[in-house]
Order: C-alpha cells, then structure tokens, then sequence
C-alpha cells in the first residue's frame, strides 16, 4: 500500500510541475512581445490584439487555436527570438450569440509581421469558417511581410489571399484595420466585404511615403497617402472610418447584425411590432420644383423602422446613398440617390459604389429598396476618359443578375439610362412604385423640347415663349408616372404616405422568391 501510495504522490508531482510548465507557457503568450511594448500600443491610444478580441467577443465565448504556435525561421539570429502565438491570435467565439471566427494581428509581436506560421493560424480558421458557415473578422496591425523569411512570408500571404477568394459570396469577411497595413497586406482586406479603419492611427497602401518620394519625388504623409479620411473619402477603399479602437468594434458588431452567417442563410429578423404604419412627413419632402435639391436620408428615414439605417461609404460619392436598415424586423439594403450631391447623377465612383453594395446584397440574401432620383450619367471628359461607360455598366450588371426580392421607389427623376439601370422593371426588378412627383423620361422636358421642337421655336415669332410652350407641352406628356404606368413599367402610383405599408406588403410577399438561373460558371462583370 504504501508503495501505490508513494507512486500516487510522485504521479501528483509529475503533473503539478507539468500544469506549471503549460501556465508558465500560457503566461508567456498572454502577454505577446512583453510589458514595454504593450505599453507602447496603449501609448498610441491602441489597444493590444487579446483586449481587441476580449471587448469584440461576448464575455468568456472565445476559444483561442494555435496558442503556442511559434516561426521556424533560424535565419538572421531569429531562432534566438521566440514568442507564442507568433504575432497573431486566432480562435472562434460569439458575438450577440452568434458563431464567429476571428484572428487578430499583435503588434507588440515582431510589429505583427507576417510569418509562415503566422500565416497557417489564420488560414486554419478560414477553411474552419467555411466549412462550418460562420463569417470571419480579421482585425489587422500588422509591418507587413516578416521580411527574414523571404518568400515563405510572400506564400503565406498568397495562401491567404486565395482564401479570401474561396470564401468570398460563402461567409461575410470583415476586416478593421486598426494600425499600419502596407505592402502586400492591404489585398487581403480589399477582397473582403467591408473594411473599416481607425482615425489617426490606421493606414493602407501599397507602397510607403518614403518610396513614393524615391519614385515620383512626391512629398506626401502616411496619413495623406493611406490614412482613414483618405481611404474613406477619395479612393473608397474603406467603407467606414471610427474614432478610435472601441468604436471599430462596435461597428464591426452592428454591421455583423445585418448579415446572415453565410450565404445559406437568410438575417435574423428581429422582433416587430406592426404599428404606425402610415408615415405622413414623406408628403412634403419632395419640392414643388424639379431642380430643387432635398435629402433623401429623410425619405429613408420615413420609410424604415426607426433608428435603424447605418450608412456604408458614407464619405464616398455621396451623389448615392448605400446601406443597411431595417423594415418590419428585417434586414435590406437600400441603394439611392442623394439630389443634395451633384442632383443624384451616376457617374464613375457612385456607379462602381453601388454595384459592390448590390453584389454583396445579393450575395446573401439580402432584400433590396432602391430609391431613384437621377437626371441621368455625369457628362464630360473627365467622366467619359475615365470609363463612365464600363463603370456604368457595373452597377447595370450587378442589378441584372441579382435574384434577391428587389423593390424600386421612383420618388421624383428618373431619366434616359440611368432610369434603365436603377433597378427598372426591365432588368429584373420585382415591384416598382412611382410617387406622383415622378418625372420619367428620356431626358428633362426642356431639353427635350429643344431637340424635338427645334424648327418651331427657331422660326416663331417669340422663341423664348414658343420654348417654354413646347416644355410644357412635353412636360404633360412625360414629366409624370403615368405613361410608364399605362404600359406596365411602373406597377403601381402611390402616395409618399404609404410608401412603408406598401413595401412591408410587397418585400413579405416577395420573401419566398426563387430563380432558377442559367447554368455557367461565372459571368464576365466588366471589371
């Protein structure tokens, strides 16, 4: 007895000293490259990967993978310089209850660079988020490629990258870019749904300000050239910018709750009570005057549940307005133009906007509004040397080939081509509305009285009068609702007041809706 005894304590023993060495090793990878440089991140008013997964997640749900992974690199000294976790944390938990995978770069590690091993942690929850159906979220700070391991950092790039693709349309891809994103890094992100980047201290770009003074001898910041306000504004590469480290996730978590897990689901609907329906302040909105501008923000807001819109490229092209919100308890897109910004025309960066925020839509299920207020394609040089033509036809063709419930309101314009590619019934839509403030044509009345009655003003005693007689003229005929609705264009004249019981109707009615499609492997998008 006494020798099992003796036996039982040294068993004792051997596994206390090695729990001890599993939470020295555990210890170790909590604090990523040490105290110093965790302070560092904090004194950049950033927060360190592991508080980043523990603010984004619900409390206690994340369970890390790969915890103890280190590089294998023993080039330049590097076999000397080893931490768990190798600069990127990965794992899976919830958010609001929901299944998501997540890998969060740490900076504090190598500046966050890209190892093989590095790269083999996140493509292991990738392949994991695809084939369970779960939308993944990269949280990004990272130097870049970990440039003493050559060309297997570049492979675990292109593994990563390829990934992306694969995943694409399968899983909805979030990444927040929340520190530097240079060099080859930034094409991870750009292939993802949404990228949203931190003010002050996040930046992307191919190529840094040192190079590019090297190359084109530009003088130009890191901010200036990749920074939030850049990309949000004039590139469109993100499609929102935050404050600071706290807002971004809690952007990533409201953004999460528009979409479904994957591209077998559809969104959870959240609970609805169907009350006040009729919305009177839509009535007024729209001007007497057809050249008059008005915010559609406020038409979206009197159609949708309440405080629930959240804008995408809200900074970008703002002659179009692109976002999630909520109708009965459902989740939608909504696509409209904004006659505050350039009178709602399409031109290249609208047209290219819309198209990705339509293909995302369809990609997963989601219902679409489009709200139409367009006098047409910008002309001039700038817009046709810079393909207004195949950007146009972008938005055309991500329109025709979506089989989502598609409902179109006409609330004012809707001219020439651009009344085609908005959603019309022609190209698939479901149900097109017209308030009775709707002006579909070809063109404005005066310039098509110009064209069409060119020989009478020219030679009429009073060309001004005759002019404006003859707009009038077309005016009556075209500057309405009713003749597209006499053919059946137009499904249906309503008032601006009972838009939403209209579209609750409609997209219900519509929620079952399948199309059997062409078989093919893909179509040719002109790019």
């Amino acid at each position: 007895m006494s020798h099992l005894r003796n036996q039982s304590v040294s068993n004792t023993k051997n596994m206390d000293s090695k729990i001890k060495t599993l939470n020295e090793k555990l210890q170790k990878s909590y604090i990523g490259g040490g105290e110093v440089r965790i302070k560092k991140q904090h004194a950049k008013k950033k927060l360190t990967a592991r508080e980043r997964i523990n603010y984004l997640m619900d409390e206690g749900s994340f369970e890390e993978i790969g915890t103890l992974v280190t590089h294998r690199t023993k080039d330049f000294g590097m076999e000397k310089q080893k931490f768990y976790g190798d600069g990127v944390i990965t794992g899976y938990g919830t958010i609001d209850g929901r299944l998501v995978y997540v890998f969060a770069q740490d900076f504090t590690v190598f500046g966050g660079s890209l190892s093989e091993t590095h790269a083999e942690k996140i493509c292991k929850i990738m392949d994991m988020a695809v084939n369970v159906g779960a939308p993944l979220i990269g949280l990004n700070d990272s130097g870049g490629a970990r440039i003493q391991e050559g060309v297997r950092s570049l492979g675990g790039y292109a593994d990563i990258f390829y990934r992306n693709v694969q995943a694409s349309g399968v899983i909805p891809q979030i990444s927040a870019i929340m520190g530097p994103c240079a060099g080859g890094a930034v094409y991870s992100p750009a292939m993802t749904d949404f990228t949203i980047m931190v003010q002050d201290t996040s930046y992307m770009f191919v190529t840094g300000p040192n190079v590019v003074k090297t190359v084109t001898n530009e003088e130009v910041t890191s901010e200036e050239l990749g920074g939030a306000s850049t990309h949000s504004a004039k590139s469109g590469v993100a499609h929102k910018t935050s404050a600071n480290d706290v807002e971004c996730l809690e952007d990533v978590k409201i953004l999460l709750s528009y979409l479904p897990q994957s591209n077998r689901e559809k969104p959870s609907d959240l609970t609805y009570d169907l009350k006040a329906e009729i919305r009177d302040s839509l009535s007024s909105i729209v001007p007497d005057n057809p050249n008059k501008p008005y915010d559609m923000q406020e038409v979206i807001k009197g159609i949708i549940d309440k405080n629930t819109f959240y804008e995408i490229h809200k900074d970008y092209a703002e002659n179009i307005i692109v976002g999630f919100a909520r109708l009965g308890g459902k989740s939608i897109g909504i696509i409209a133009n904004q006659p505050m910004f350039l009178a709602g025309v399409l031109d290249v960066k609208s047209s290219k906007k819309a198209a990705r925020f339509v293909r995302f839509c369809d990609c997963f299920n989601i219902p679409m509004l489009v709200l139409e207020d367009v006098p047409g394609f910008l002309p001039g040089t700038d817009q046709e040397w810079n393909g207004i033509i195949v950007n146009g036809a972008k938005l055309l063709y991500a329109f025709s080939e979506a089989t989502v419930p598609r409902v179109t309101v006409i609330t004012r314009k809707a001219y020439g081509g651009a009344y085609d590619v908005m959603n019309s019934k022609h190209i698939g839509a479901d149900m097109n509305f017209a308030w009775p403030s709707a002006e579909i044509a070809v063109m404005g009345a005066k310039g098509a009285a110009e064209i069409i009655f060119k020989r009478d003003i020219k030679s009429a005693d009073d060309p001004e009068a005759k002019w404006k007689e003859k707009e009038a003229e077309y005016a009556n005929l075209f500057a309405n609702p009713y003749s597209a609705a006499e053919r059946g264009f137009i499904d249906e004249v309503i008032l601006p007041e009972d838009t939403r019981r209209k579209l609750l109707k409609a997209f219900s009615m519509l929620e079952n809706k399948q199309v059997n499609k062409p078989k093919r492997k893909h179509g040719n998008i002109p790019l």
